[in-house]
């Protein structure tokens, strides 16, 4: 995919989880990799993901410095972490979706999983989210404490494909744009309806998520 198509790709993604609520002022962020040493297309700081312009988007280089476009986004040291943990993600999307904050400030089912496994989706198409310890945005040890939870979650054999900073937002990759998008739209109805469900339901149990894991090569 050339540049022009990322970047109309970006804004395409952006305004969708803007129009639908996903994200709102200028909060969110999206990344995606280039091939081979191209570096990295990121939307700028402060940016409206709903209204963004594709020549604006900042361009830079691997090793994080600026070749063009408006300042980036004050999370790119997280992206690039993410990057770096996993080759197979081509682009990073960070949002402050409602349900998913809201799961944080009245406590999350495990630290190591946000929200249990109640649907065969979420096992499926996310897995296991472990909550990041509150930082400040663009903290560089927000992307530490990331790292240290990716590579002890492929030690563990179940890689993540996403994470939560606490009360602030989802982290999700994945190889496109839309991919990533349709992560944290699952990840965030999972949260929705944890929420919304009184009494609580019973997550799947061992039987369920062995079946996933054989059909679908799900990671739980």
């Amino acid at each position: 995919m050339t540049h022009a198509a990322q970047r109309n790709e970006i804004c395409r993604v952006g305004r969708s989880l803007f129009e639908r609520g996903y994200v709102h002022a200028t909060a969110g962020n999206i990344s995606v990799r280039l091939p081979g040493d191209e570096g990295y297309l990121i939307t700028p700081t402060d940016a409206c993901l709903g209204f963004l312009d594709p020549a604006a988007l900042a361009w830079v280089a691997p090793d994080g410095t600026q070749r063009g476009g408006a300042t980036p986004s004050k999370t790119l040291a997280l992206h690039r972490r993410i990057y770096d943990a996993e080759p197979d993600a081509a682009c990073v999307l960070h949002t402050h979706s409602t349900h998913l904050v809201a799961l944080t400030l009245q406590g999350v089912w495990q630290a190591d999983a946000i929200v249990p496994p109640i649907t065969p989706y979420v096992v499926m198409k996310v897995g296991r989210v472990p909550l990041i310890p509150c930082h400040r945005p663009g903290d560089p040890a927000a992307a530490d404490a990331v790292l240290a939870a990716m590579q002890a979650a492929r030690a563990r054999g179940a890689p993540l494909r996403a994470v939560m900073l606490d009360r602030l937002g989802p982290n999700v990759w994945h190889r496109s744009p839309a991919a990533a998008m349709a992560v944290l739209e699952e990840l965030e109805e999972t949260a929705r309806l944890w929420l919304l469900c009184q009494p609580r339901p019973e997550p799947l149990d061992a039987a369920q998520l062995d079946e996933l894991r054989r059909h679908f090569g799900a990671c739980w």
